[in-house]
């Protein structure tokens, strides 16, 4: 089911920056927009074939910058 993600509207492909609760950030380029599954872990592919899960109760802010 698609959920309509905003994060769709920065491109197809982007680079987000998430913030963690404990300070720390991370940064993961080339995550294509549609591949985007929210839930208790929301799940991420990027471009290369990684699949990244993040847990959304350490999350703090969430940066979105489009790639194109």
């Amino acid at each position: 089911m698609d959920l309509h993600s905003t994060i769709k509207s920065q491109g197809n492909v982007v680079t987000q920056i998430i913030h963690f609760m404990n300070g720390e950030k991370r940064t993961f380029e080339n995550i294509i927009t549609t591949s985007v599954k929210q839930g208790q872990f929301t799940k991420l592919e990027t471009t290369d074939g990684r699949l990244i899960m993040i847990n959304d109760k350490n999350v703090l802010c969430i940066e979105i910058f489009g790639n194109e």
